[in-house]
């Protein structure tokens, strides 16, 4: 398994943090989800020293972000708070993100409201419901390139 699968492994089950890990994994070459980062932690689990756990401290990226560029801080802040109760305005971050990194975002809100998992309901004319048939896609997918 590769560092970025440990990590995804580490967030599954939440869309909120599966949201905000692959932001971290896609956007900036993924250096931001590498290890050596301040809030990026893994330890050997107790099946051995070659199992590898792998998970991002998002409460900790407001203050380990200083350093970076504007628009970085912004966009790891915005991907704090979808994991963590980190606040962000988004009329404050939104609008400094190119349109790779704002496809991303969107791409993640869409995920963590679960689109993904959205049935086809529709009404009858009577207002009663049907499931028209299975999942529908996300409301706005992943991009297909990393950014």
């Amino acid at each position: 398994m590769t560092h970025a699968d440990d990590l995804r492994a580490w967030a599954k089950g939440s869309y909120n943090l599966e949201a905000a890990t692959e932001l971290l994994i896609r956007a900036f070459g993924g250096r931001f989800a590498a290890k050596g980062n301040p809030w990026i932690h893994t330890s050997a689990t107790p099946a051995g020293p070659h199992q590898v756990q792998a998970w991002i401290d998002f409460e900790a990226i407001p203050e380990q972000a200083g350093m970076l560029s504007g628009g970085e801080r912004r966009f790891l802040l915005l991907a704090a708070s979808l994991a963590e109760n980190v606040p962000v305005v988004l009329g404050d971050v939104v609008p400094g993100l190119d349109r790779g990194n704002l496809a991303l975002v969107l791409a993640a809100i869409a995920h963590a409201g679960g689109s993904h998992e959205h049935s086809d309901i529709r009404t009858n004319p009577d207002g009663s419901m049907i499931i028209a048939g299975g999942y529908l896609d996300s409301l706005y997918p992943w991009p297909k390139e990393n950014l």
